[in-house]
């Protein structure tokens, strides 16, 4: 699968800035540069050391394109294990493409997405856990998803995984070398050797699946839907934890017709919050359509925020009482924060009024931001910390963690197979199967299929 072409792309984001970085990687790529760069000092790139940057120009025949600095990257030590060089330009769009268009005029190639990173995996510089965690670490908006991926780039999850695919390798080999002199009725793997280490896997891999929950949950963000019924203050709920004026703030009822997202980070977390239309019977046909997406996205959010006006509401607590049963009732497994709003306006018995008759109940006055800091907290109570800060390995990707499960079903029949004294050929068939799966994982057992599915995601330049 390794591709002798020299590919060429852009490494930094679109657009304009103050410079750009061109990337190059292949068996000539300092050749190809080399042949369009003018040294300021006259120095020829195949002839410089590894690991060192030249200034000059990028000439194309006559023609002064750019000026620029180049980076060489010689084999094996570089990113991709490859020749790599990087040209570090201005960032004008029209020198980017010049630069590049030049290079491909000269025979090099577009790189594909991912392209550098697949290189990298095809040549031992990255196992396939790694060059996924690369997509990550790019994509990473919260200190806890940066976190994972730099943990997983430096092969902590793959490691784990790769130690304990070894050792079963070579409890595989033994059982597999017995089937060889089956007649003689030997045994070369020591079974009770062999059920502590089936037993040391089980408790791995139940370990790291469950540690998807938390880490899809940091990955992709936490869905919280802010609810209740119009003009309780829902909108200036959102503004207040985002910060900024993003929701439409009106004392008119049924302002918010659609639902508002956007995301904020809290304690290192992604919290996206989703500011819903108000619950209320209505004949307003838009209004209506708003309310009815009010429930779809309580449906898909994972923490659910009731809010109520208690200003005009502590009066009558039993309405707001039949309306969280409700909530109760239709969503049984959604944790629930029932916020007062507006406390500000309310006396001290009037408080000890609303804590008395609603349980577990946070007091906020989203106008003032008080509670606002409180309300953070408590939403980062619904997300198992401890696991980052005890530096845990946890698993955010879906590939991972379906090999995983699969691995430890397999795991299972091999623990049943040696407390039932299955044969050394049925066991063999089993181990093999978890190995596979674990193989997958880090990449000793990949194909063209696979591969392809994880790379396309990446952007062109990585």
């Amino acid at each position: 699968m390794i591709n002798k072409d020299t590919i060429v792309a852009l490494a930094t984001p679109s657009g304009a800035g103050a410079i750009a970085v061109i990337r190059l990687s292949g068996q000539d790529a300092i050749t190809f540069a080399e042949r369009q760069f003018k040294s300021i000092s006259g120095k020829v790139l195949s002839k410089q050391a590894t690991h060192t940057i030249h200034l000059g120009h990028i000439i194309d025949q006559e023609r002064t394109i750019d000026e620029v600095l180049v980076s060489i990257f010689k084999n094996p030590n570089s990113y991709t294990g490859e020749n790599v060089v990087e040209i570090s330009c201005h960032g004008s769009n029209y020198i980017q493409q010049e630069i590049i268009q030049l290079f491909l005029r000269k025979g090099c190639r577009m790189a594909s997405a991912g392209e550098f990173t697949l290189r990298a995996f095809l040549n031992g510089k990255l196992d396939l856990s790694q060059a996924e965690a690369v997509a990550d670490l790019i994509s990473s908006d919260n200190e806890a998803s940066h976190q994972i991926a730099m943990q997983q780039m430096r092969g902590g999850f793959s490691s784990e995984i790769a130690k304990l695919r070894e050792e079963l390798l070579n409890f595989a080999s033994l059982i597999e070398l017995e089937l060889d002199f089956a007649e003689e009725d030997v045994e070369f793997a020591d079974r009770t050797q062999f059920k502590a280490l089936v037993e040391r896997i089980t408790f791995v891999l139940k370990r790291l699946i469950d540690s998807f929950a938390v880490g899809n949950v940091i990955k992709n963000g936490i869905p919280v839907a802010i609810v209740g019924e119009p003009n309780v203050g829902k909108s200036t709920l959102l503004n207040a934890l985002l910060n900024e004026e993003r929701a439409i703030v009106s004392e008119i009822a049924g302002t918010t017709r659609d639902t508002i997202e956007d995301e904020i980070s809290v304690g290192g977390i992604g919290f996206r919050f989703i500011d819903t239309a108000g619950i209320r019977e209505t004949k307003d046909v838009v209004e209506s359509i708003g309310i009815k997406k009010t429930f779809e996205k309580i449906d898909q959010a994972q923490v659910v925020i009731y809010l109520f006006d208690s200003f005009n509401s502590i009066k009558n607590l039993k309405l707001i009482q039949i309306e969280l049963e409700k909530i109760k009732n239709k969503y049984p497994l959604k944790p629930l924060l029932v916020i007062a709003n507006k406390v500000d306006m309310l006396s001290d018995e009037e408080i000890n009024t609303l804590q008395s008759k609603i349980d577990g109940i946070e007091l906020l006055s989203a106008k003032k931001g008080i509670g606002v800091e409180n309300l953070k907290d408590k939403l980062l109570s619904f997300v198992n910390t401890g696991v980052l800060r005890n530096n845990d390995t946890i698993v955010t990707n879906s590939r991972h963690y379906d090999a995983l499960l699969k691995a430890f079903e397999d795991i299972q029949k091999v623990k049943e197979g040696l407390e039932s004294g299955l044969s050394g050929d049925l066991l063999a068939i089993d181990i093999r199967q978890a190995l596979y799966y674990f193989g997958e994982i880090t990449g000793e057992i990949t194909n063209d299929d696979l591969l392809g599915n994880i790379f396309a995601n990446f952007c062109i330049g990585k």
